[in-house]
């Protein structure tokens, strides 16, 4: 049988093209030193900043440190079965995690694994943990109003979509309560949830997504935990992969979404540990010079859309634990100078039965009045000032001091105030029962109601409303402004229910 030189030569071709298919290329560089979540490697001379590398028993790794004759990197995974000389492969890409609607619902790791035991999360998107934030460009003003459900925030701290509201105070003063209560706040709305748990103990997270679940607030909720418990490279990039998982909603759906770290003093120990094993220089108080980077490219990925993007928002509640009250440490300074705001709790009120502990001097919403319903905006106008004259006349009264009728009202007034603002725990209020609730308060329908039967007023009022008053409620809910004639109702059924009320307690 005789060949042709033309077919042999085409022959030769599609022989080449074949084994060129099967021929794998890839860069290969060996351990030369590991432990305590990060590796040293050799060989890994072409690799890119922050590139995703696979080591020989399957976990995967970050670069973090390009140097003369080798990398630094860190670990997500096992690093107690990688020892030296062990083959680590540059993979190209740099690190991703799983998005889309298969998440909701689940509890995953930082890598988008998850934990929760209920099989695999079927999706096929993927999205890169570090991404660019987007330009001034691309973004709206935040008008729009994110309601947790906390009278004192709603009414004094207000939070926008696409805002970055920081919650900050001493350990077990109710950081996570006022997240938590957020999140639940948000059913039956149009809000996609991540709450990242970063350091905490895992019956702590355990606890937090019972506590969603009884509150049916899974259903729009993607829990990230890092545990106490996990390396220090998954507890630092935890923040990120939420982010990222939040993002995907934002940008490829148009939605809303809600962001809580808990908490970045913790991720920032984490970070502060890989770059001191790795090298890198110390600055104060141990923490890399690059910590405020750290935090400030994380929380400036919070935006609301411009409507050319789609309009979507992500916003922010990023937690920070102070010591002692120690606002002005390191950490917490530089995630304030990030943030549009701050919530602070304060101990000393948490102790005294003030809950939520709201310092409302220190406090304070950046965005202000514009992510406020016009109704809440009129209402909660002089309730700071009411407070803040209150805490000042109050540390006077202690003196002693005889005081006038006219100072004695308006403590009695504050009194009661800090009373209507006390909320229990995952109990959050609409925002039209808030709306109700402080008028009477700022209004004086308080001052004729004992200390003691101040919850009991609220309670019956907004029932009383709901039934009796049907219509003013409706009215408010389709239009939350307090026009005259809304005004005008809402005096009429106060005046009322009041008298009503004064008359039961003779009785």
């Amino acid at each position: 049988m005789k060949f042709k030189v033309d077919e042999i030569s085409s022959l030769i071709k599609q022989e080449i093209e074949q084994y060129r298919g099967q021929l794998e290329v890839a860069q290969v560089g060996r351990v030369i030193e590991v432990g305590d979540g990060i590796a040293r490697i050799h060989g890994l001379s072409g690799a890119m900043a922050s590139e995703m590398i696979k080591f020989e028993n399957g976990s995967f790794g970050q670069v973090f440190n390009l140097e003369q004759d080798s990398v630094g990197a860190v670990i997500f995974g096992d690093f107690e079965q990688i020892k030296e000389g062990d083959r680590v492969t540059a993979t190209g890409e740099l690190l991703s995690v799983p998005v889309g609607d298969a998440m909701i619902g689940r509890v995953v790791n930082p890598l988008g694994q998850p934990i929760d035991g209920r099989g695999p999360i079927e999706t096929r998107d993927r999205r890169p943990v570090e991404i660019k934030a987007p330009g001034i460009a691309d973004r709206q003003p935040v008008k729009e109003p994110l309601q947790t459900g906390i009278k004192a925030i709603d009414a004094m701290t207000p939070i926008g979509r696409g805002q970055r509201e920081l919650i900050i105070g001493d350990r077990k003063t109710g950081k996570t309560t006022i997240a938590i209560d957020t999140i639940i706040n948000q059913k039956g709305g149009d809000v996609v949830c991540v709450y990242v748990a970063i350091g905490q103990k895992e019956s702590t997270v355990v606890s937090v997504v019972e506590t969603l679940r009884k509150a049916g607030a899974m259903d729009y909720t993607i829990v990230v935990c890092a545990s106490s418990t996990a390396p220090a490279p998954l507890q630092y990039i935890a923040p990120y992969a939420g982010c990222t998982i939040a993002e995907h909603f934002t940008y490829s759906q148009n939605r809303h979404t809600l962001v809580i770290y808990d908490d970045l003093s913790k991720q920032a120990t984490a970070y502060r540990q890989l770059s001191l094993l790795l090298r890198r220089p110390p600055g104060r108080e141990a923490y890399p010079g690059d910590v405020f980077y750290l935090h400030s490219r994380l929380l400036e990925r919070a935006c609301k859309l411009s409507d050319e993007r789609g309009g979507g928002s992500l916003t922010a509640l990023p937690i920070v634990e102070t010591q002692e009250g120690e606002v002005s440490a390191y950490i917490p300074t530089n995630v304030i100078s990030i943030t549009d705001g701050q919530i602070y709790l304060e101990p000393s009120l948490f102790y005294a039965g003030v809950r939520p502990a709201i310092n409302v001097g220190i406090s304070v919403s950046r965005v202000g009045g514009n992510a406020q319903v016009k109704a809440m905006k009129k209402v909660a106008g002089s309730l700071r000032l009411d407070l803040a004259a209150y805490r000042e006349l109050e540390a006077f009264a202690q003196l002693g001091t005889e005081l006038d009728a006219a100072t004695q009202r308006q403590l009695d007034r504050g009194a009661a105030m800090v009373e209507l603002l006390k909320q229990p725990q995952y109990s959050p209020y609409p925002i039209i029962d808030q709306v109700i609730s402080i008028y009477a308060g700022v209004n004086g329908y308080l001052d004729r109601v004992p200390m003691s039967k101040v919850r009991d007023y609220e309670h019956g009022l907004l029932a009383y409303v709901k039934s009796t008053e049907r219509s003013l409620y409706e009215t408010l809910q389709k239009k939350p402004e307090l026009t005259d004639p809304v005004v005008a109702e809402l005096k009429r059924v106060l005046a009322a229910y009041t008298e009503r009320f004064v008359a039961g307690l003779k009785t």
